[in-house]
Order: structure tokens, then sequence, then C-alpha cells
């Protein structure tokens, strides 16, 4: 006799074999298993031989690769799951994920051909260049279309246009947004790291958060998330305008020709780890840690110019 089919229908609904749940939910058997294995799958009904899975497994399945998609490890997925099982909810956990996953940007992307490409940056083929692109994530490649990529950023790309019109190579033009990449991640970092401790703290004070609370929080990254470009944007505008001038006034008064060190460059920010932050703040309280900072960091550099001139001296007096 054959096991249920995949048109079978019963009590719960639809009936699979283990091959057909496969099938339906794209992994594959062996994987199913091993979800079993690890709990993260309801056991199966026994009927003779054969295993019989129902749509709540091919819904759970579907739930891991989503969940998977967004960078959760099977660790994480077991403790959503098992809340979710014992009756917290998850409802409102997948629609934080959702949420944060999602798009961060109002832009579309959208798709170019190698020729047009090469139409852009000048009329000639340049594979270095396009590997430099797709190693950043300027473009990406499209399954089966070597001919074509997909833009995430048509506005970066158009940056690059213009950029080489105006004469910047493009090896430039990469090496610069790779530097520009990292100032801005940190930026991203020391900005998740506010809001974090100060808003949403008391949302994820639980682990899985609960659903009403997961909810809530969805709900306050969806008032947040233009506020970080905002703020960037007008602070980029500030300082342009600043460091614009500055260089006009130089350019045009300076008898001396001009150079990129002429200007003044403003401090480079030192992220410190949180730890470090909240103990210096214990010790001296909040409103003094910039300065004690600052003072550490100074004895720091006095010190270890101290040590050189005596190794130096010390060297020294060893040739003579």
């Amino acid at each position: 006799m054959s096991g249920p089919g995949p048109s079978s229908a019963g009590r719960a609904g639809t009936e699979y074999r283990i091959e057909d749940l496969a099938h339906a939910s794209g992994a594959t058997v062996r994987t199913i298993r091993a979800y079993q294995d690890r709990g993260l799958l309801p056991t199966p009904e026994r009927r003779g031989r054969a295993n019989v899975y129902r749509d709540t497994h091919l819904a759970r399945l579907r739930q891991i690769a989503g969940l998977l998609d967004r960078g959760y490890t099977l660790a994480s997925i077991k403790e959503l799951l098992e809340a979710w099982d014992t009756g917290r909810g998850l409802g409102g956990v997948l629609g934080l994920v959702a949420e944060v996953h999602g798009p961060w940007t109002d832009e579309r992307a959208d798709r170019i051909t190698r020729a047009e490409l090469e139409t852009k940056f000048g009329g000639t083929s340049d594979e270095q260049a396009i590997t430099e692109a797709v190693d950043l994530g300027v473009l990406e490649p499209i399954p089966g279309r070597d001919d074509e990529f997909l833009v995430p950023s048509p506005q970066e790309l158009a940056v690059a246009v213009e950029l080489y019109a105006t004469g910047v190579p493009l090896s430039a033009i990469s090496g610069h947004l790779r530097e520009l990449r990292g100032q801005v991640e940190q930026i991203a970092s020391r900005f998740l790291e506010f809001t974090t401790e100060h808003v949403f703290a008391r949302y994820l004070g639980h682990r899985p958060p609960t659903d009403a609370d997961a909810a809530e929080a969805a709900s306050m990254v969806r008032r947040l998330r233009p506020l970080a470009q905002q703020t960037v944007d007008a602070e980029l505008a500030r300082a342009m305008r600043t460091f614009a001038t500055r260089h006009l006034e130089h350019h045009l008064t300076a008898e001396e020709p001009f150079t990129s060190g002429s200007v003044a460059h403003p401090p480079v920010p030192v992220a410190l780890p949180p730890a470090t932050i909240s103990a210096v703040e214990r010790l001296v309280g909040r409103e003094h840690a910039s300065a004690f900072v600052t003072a550490a960091a100074e004895r720091e550099v006095q010190a270890r110019t101290l040590d050189a001139l005596a190794s130096s001296h010390a060297n020294t007096e060893q040739i003579d």
C-alpha cells in the first residue's frame, strides 16, 4: 500500500510524504530530517512505516527559511519557535524581523547591461572595474544573465558616473567608497547603540521578546528609521558648507599652493567599547567621561613620546 500523497485529505488538511514536503517547501529530505532531529519541526504522525506531514509542517519550514534568509541562526530560530509553541506568540517578533530587514530607503533597484555601463564610463570595457563594483555591492550579478546586472542603488551609480565624467579614475572612486563606507558604518553602529540604550532596551528585555513588545518595537523602528538619515544629511550639509568655504578662502587668498593638508581636519572619532564607556562613567560620572577619556589619551601619547625619546637616546649611546 502506498503512503499518503500531497493531495490526500485529512482532518488537518493536506497530507505529505517527506519527499512531497521537500518538493513543496524547497528544502531537501536531508534538511527536513535534520530539522526534526533539532526539534525545529513538530513530530510527524506515524502511519504504518511512513511519516505523515501536514500543512503545519510546510508552514514551519517556510518560517524557518524566511528567518535563515534574514541571518538568524538555527539556535535562535529554535528559541523563537519554542516561544511561539508555548503560547508567547511569534507574530510580533516576525513583524519586527520584517521591519528591520526591509528596505531602509525609498530608492528602487534598477538593472543595467554591460553595454550601458560601457557607454556611461567612457565607451570601453573595464572588467577590473566591474569586478570591483560587484565586490562593493554597487552591482549585483543576475543568475543566468552574464550581460546584465542589478543596481541596488541607482543614485550611488549615478554619483560614480558624474565623478568619472569630471576626470576621477575609477580606482580612486572605488577606494573613496570603501573609505566612506567604513565611516558610515561606524555612524550607523553608534546610532543603533544609542537607540538601543535609550529606546529599545525596554522592549527587548525578554529573549525572545513578548509578542506585544516586539510589535511595539517594530512600530518604533518605523518611526525612528528616517531619523538617522535626516541627521546625517543635516550634519553633512553643515560640514560641507564649512569646509568648502575654508577650502575656497584658502585657494583665493593663500600665497602657497593649496594642499589637502592646508585645512585643519576635525578629530577622527574613535569608537570605544560600551563596557569601557560605562566603566568610565561609573568612575567619574557621565558629564566628565569625555574629558577623562581625552586626558587619558593625551597622557598615553605623552608617555609613548617619552619612551620613544628615551629609547632613541639609549640607542645613540650604544652606537657611540
